[in-house]
């Protein structure tokens, strides 16, 4: 208790309630008394030991009046013990609990018995960190500290293939999001046999639940499943196993995006007038030359052992010529004569030859007043000299060599950009999509007519009508992927370039659409690309 003879405070008391919660002031004026202000009231609270109480500063404003003007105060309350206050806030997805402690002000703290009541009340009783409780206790406060997380669903695993042939050849697009591309030789033809496993479907998983700090479950999201395409050639499933690939025939293994089927594989020394022309649904291999006028025509893939001169290649995969190929489109007799794939090219070296690839071409030597039509890329060079010299380039994405064009300016036209046809494709694909998507949702109703009226169809139709569902989502997923596929592929062509590695020379004329970029003077290693509006030229990027 406080209680001052002194001029300065005389009158004043100062002293506890009985239960000891609160410092009362009282004043009996005093003539002569000294003024006294706030800070000397606040040193008197403290040197009492109240100095963790809750000070009032509108009672101590008042005191102060009273006292200064010589007027009695009886038991004014100036300060007060205030027990700590908790306070716990649950996330809206209730999958956090929160803790705010407001600290005691001479009062009692929180324990921990009152905050495991408090997550009681709140129906909390998952995932509680009794770690962070006691920190914030033996703190004595907190803000927003998390003392409760629920547990998040592990979302099941997409259904995939893995292929059980590692050396299998691959016709899905392998175009990287940079656009770059992966220089592969194709190697020589994998041959499989009857009842060889080629391919294991892992199914989808369902996931795991979760639960909030409520104990409230979280249903996972299952894996997207995958199936097996319909009418895989030279494949079959395994008898007790639905999710195994064996091979039915042998043949040439062929990775799909949903499958693995196997082509048939014909063989020959060479390709000339004593063979005659060839014709094959699969791939051949010929370990010679391809003479001059033969025609070659694969379903599979085509693979050249020698030279092919002057000669008709058609594949509905892939060709591979060993050799090099030499061709004559400025002679009348090499008019009609061309190379054509629906995915790469390889060859070590070309010569006055018309080469088209839905994919990429790839040239080890060099390219020579040649006319090259790919969808992807047109690359020169590997590990020898990497030339091209006047003809035709046009790929959609890129088109590089170690060197392009030639010291006496030979005219090379490079076309670079959007493939029209692949426009084309995606508006095919979204009917194609649009058409599944309105039979699925036809079904649908089937289905739920079935579920409300079991006794109306039978169960046959009702389990046919459920695969066919299933069938149509896969479908539908499929062409989704497609339609993606096409849509980063148009949009990588902004990024189309004509790269040249080591040295640009003058008659290099770059095209994309409308624009146009004539290459004045030689330079060394250069990109002519879409700059500002306009094709420019620039340093090659890293």
């Amino acid at each position: 208790m406080l209680t001052t003879t002194q001029t300065r405070g005389a009158g004043l008391t100062l002293q506890a309630d009985e239960s000891g919660t609160a410092l009362l002031a009282s004043v009996e004026p005093v003539a002569d008394a000294g003024s006294v202000d706030e800070d000397w009231l606040r040193q008197q609270v403290e040197a009492l030991g109240y100095g963790q109480f809750r000070y009032l500063p509108e009672a101590a404003t008042l005191l102060l009046g009273h006292y200064n003007a010589g007027r009695a105060v009886a038991a004014l309350r100036l300060a007060e013990a205030v027990d700590a206050q908790l306070e716990i806030q649950v996330s809206k997805d209730a999958m956090e609990a929160a803790l705010d402690i407001t600290p005691a002000q001479g009062g009692s703290p929180v324990s921990k018995t009152q905050v495991l009541a408090a997550l009681a009340e709140k129906g909390i009783t998952e995932g509680i960190l009794l770690d962070e409780i006691n920190q914030a206790i033996a703190a004595g406060e907190a803000r927003g500290l998390v003392i409760a997380r629920g547990r998040p669903p592990e979302h099941g695993q997409d259904g995939y293939f893995e292929s059980l042939i590692p050396a299998a050849r691959d016709r899905k697009p392998r175009l990287t999001q940079s656009g770059q591309i992966d220089y592969r030789d194709m190697g020589d033809i994998l041959v499989v046999h009857p009842d060889d496993p080629l391919m294991r479907r892992h199914r989808a998983t369902p996931g795991t639940p979760g639960t909030t700090v409520l104990g409230n479950p979280i249903p996972p999201r299952p894996g997207k499943d995958v199936m097996y395409a319909t009418k895989l050639q030279g494949v079959s499933i395994a008898q007790g196993d639905p999710d195994l690939l064996l091979a039915s025939q042998t043949g040439q293994p062929v990775q799909l995006k949903d499958g693995m089927m196997v082509e048939p594989v014909f063989s020959l020394p060479a390709v000339n007038m004593a063979s005659g022309n060839v014709n094959f649904d699969g791939s051949v291999v010929i370990k010679g030359d391809v003479s001059a006028g033969m025609t070659v025509k694969a379903s599979g893939d085509i693979e050249v052992g020698g030279v092919v001169e002057n000669a008709h290649l058609e594949a509905g995969g892939s060709i591979h010529v060993k050799g090099g190929v030499l061709g004559a489109i400025d002679q009348k007799s090499g008019a009609d004569y061309s190379i054509r794939c629906a995915h790469d090219f390889h060859a070590a070296y070309a010569q006055k030859a018309r080469i088209e690839a839905g994919d990429s071409i790839f040239i080890d030597d060099m390219a020579m007043q040649c006319e090259l039509t790919a969808g992807q890329h047109v690359k020169v060079g590997k590990a020898k000299r990497g030339h091209i010299i006047g003809g035709r380039i046009q790929a959609m994405l890129s088109i590089t060599a170690r060197v392009l064009g030639a010291p006496n300016r030979i005219a090379t036209h490079c076309h670079i950009g959007v493939n029209p046809s692949l426009q084309k494709q995606a508006r095919e694909l979204a009917g194609q999509r649009d058409t599944q998507e309105n039979q699925l949702l036809e079904i649908s109703k089937l289905l739920e007519f079935a579920r409300q009226h079991p006794e109306r169809l039978r169960p046959e139709m009702v389990a046919k009508a459920r695969q066919t569902a299933a069938n149509l989502s896969a479908e539908i997923a499929r062409l989704r992927d497609e339609e993606k596929a096409l849509a980063d592929q148009i949009a990588l062509a902004q990024g189309a370039r004509v790269l040249a590695e080591e040295t640009l020379h003058e008659g290099v004329e770059v095209y994309l659409g409308s624009l146009h970029y004539k290459v004045v003077g030689d330079h060394g290693a250069g990109q002519v690309a879409l700059g500002d509006g306009a094709l420019e030229l620039s340093a090659p990027q890293a």
